[in-house]
């Protein structure tokens, strides 16, 4: 979405209404300071307060989406080209947030070898060098619940009885049987476990 339209669509849709920015932001309960940085491209409004701010200038979620005034004819095109835009960007956060997941587990594996490493043959046998194992050992496990966590807001587990795309919660992917991003989990539609592969569609 440009956030460079929609801030002037905004704009203008204002104006039409004659009202300032400072009206605005009193009928939707919030800042004018946030009606100028929508207005500017530099943020969105709240999905929770975008249909009130879409009653009061007379507007469309859609139009508000597409930062222009949709003709009836052309509306369902615009529809389509809003959801495929949107499914993009999705997918594309989706990614990013992949991607992250997989850096954090790697930073995180390789700091554990080398903090053993250097514990088993820099640090003299005693009490310290078991400190330090079981220390790193620790701090090892508190990114591999963020990257977990990471995982678990991402995509999807697809059943491999049923075909069916489900998203568990956190604990129970926590509590799940693993091989990599493959969990065995239960299908909330057939009810069966199986080994359920992390799918980026959802």
């Amino acid at each position: 979405m440009d956030q460079i339209r929609i801030g002037k669509f905004i704009a203008e849709s204002r104006k039409q209404k004659n009202l300032t920015q400072s009206q605005l932001s009193e009928k939707l309960g919030i800042t004018d300071k946030a009606i100028s940085k929508w207005e500017r491209g530099i943020a969105m409004p709240d999905s929770s307060i975008m249909l009130e701010l879409c009653d009061v200038l007379g507007i469309t979620v859609n139009e508000l989406l597409s930062g222009e005034k949709i003709n009836m004819e052309n509306n369902n095109q615009k529809n389509e080209q809003l959801l495929l835009k949107m499914t993009k960007e999705l997918e594309k956060k989706n990614k990013m947030i992949w991607s992250c997941m997989w850096l954090i587990m790697i930073v995180s594996i390789t700091a554990l070898i080398a903090s053993i490493f250097i514990a088993a043959f820099f640090i003299p046998e005693g009490i310290w060098q078991l400190v330090t194992i079981i220390g790193s050992c620790v701090v090892f496990l508190i990114p591999c619940f963020f990257a977990l966590k990471l995982e678990v807001s991402v995509g999807a587990y697809k059943c491999k009885h049923c075909g069916n795309e489900f998203v568990p919660t956190y604990t129970q992917a926590l509590n799940a049987m693993h091989a990599g991003t493959t969990r065995y989990l239960k299908c909330p539609k057939c009810n069966k476990r199986s080994w359920c592969k992390k799918v980026l569609k959802k």
